[in-house]
């Protein structure tokens, strides 16, 4: 159980979900101890920004980390990925505010991981060993995060958006070794309703149906979906028929529990070290995943002082 790195370092490049912008992350070897951290390549004398939930500063639609000066956001894709194939050490290098979204999934951070490779460090790999269990409520979104004792790390999750399109949906990650082939490719999702608003508030300027999965659960006037229609670059369709709208079809019937799941994975992984307990989430999202993820952190300041 000692800590790992990558064998080489590797680079991907798309646009950014929120930004529009044409992006490039490098994920790269670290030493030991070192954790995850990134660094804003296109910020002279840009200092390191600690991938911990200490220095999340906001999760609207994304998990945002800042050390202060620089800023960086969506990453908790990649983050994913990292934690689920075991790597400790890692520095991530980006030429702008955000990672890629690439195609809005974890798939390509895993499969470019298992073409370099990881190597086995010296240093011992420091694992959360739960012995209590750990909640948070949050009232306003009535969602709940449970971490209980277990003799491996897994993850259930359910979601519920109330609609005829994605009601109740349910995934559980049993092991790790899952990951790669059964939740990796989960792309995101986004709502037509959210569409306007989020545009509004200056985000998805990079959203397309090549990075996302659309979901059109609530009727529009047909003026207004021909609009929305125009945003996402699609041909005008009958507003009276509702259903998903995407390029590529659904991975899996409950491909939004699979992500929902792949970014508890990715906000989980703030609390900076590997974790053996079993979560439990109800209507996660990233401002409740990330304020679990700084709750942990306090038990396990609390378990280091104990056990050192």
């Amino acid at each position: 159980m000692n800590q790992r790195t990558l064998k080489e370092s590797f680079s991907l490049t798309s646009k950014g979900l929120h930004t529009g912008l044409n992006l490039t992350v490098e994920f790269c070897p670290a030493p030991e101890n070192f954790g995850y951290k990134i660094q804003r390549t296109d910020v002279e004398g840009s200092a390191l920004i600690p991938a911990l939930a200490d220095y999340v500063v906001d999760t609207s639609r994304c998990t945002i980390l800042s050390n202060g000066r620089e800023h960086v956001g969506t990453i908790e894709h990649g983050l994913s990925a990292l934690y689920a194939l075991g790597i400790d050490n890692c520095l991530m290098k980006v030429n702008g505010p955000e990672f890629p979204i690439l195609d809005g999934s974890a798939r390509y951070y895993v499969e470019n991981i298992r073409r370099v490779g990881t190597v086995c460090q010296n240093a011992a790999k420091q694992v959360f060993v739960v012995d209590e269990t750990i909640e948070l409520y949050d009232e306003k979104r009535d969602s709940r995060l449970i971490l209980e004792p277990a003799d491996e790390f897994s993850v259930s999750t359910t979601i519920s958006f109330e609609n005829s399109i994605i009601n109740d949906q349910h995934a559980d990650l049993h092991h790790l070794s899952e990951y790669a082939d059964e939740y990796a490719s989960a792309r995101t999702f986004v709502f037509v309703r959210d569409l306007d608003p989020l545009l509004s508030a200056g985000l998805i300027k990079g959203g397309d149906l090549d990075n996302a999965i659309v979901i059109y659960e609530r009727k529009l006037s047909q003026e207004k979906y021909n609009q929305l229609a125009d945003i996402m670059k699609v041909p005008h369709m009958d507003a009276n028929h509702l259903g998903y709208i995407m390029h590529r079809p659904l991975v899996w019937d409950n491909e939004p529990a699979r992500h929902k799941l792949l970014d508890i994975i990715g906000d989980i992984a703030l609390v900076g070290c590997p974790i053996q307990g079993r979560i439990t989430a109800i209507k996660p999202g990233h401002s409740v995943n990330t304020a679990f993820a700084r709750l942990v952190r306090k038990h396990l300041h609390a378990y280091a002082s104990t056990t050192l």
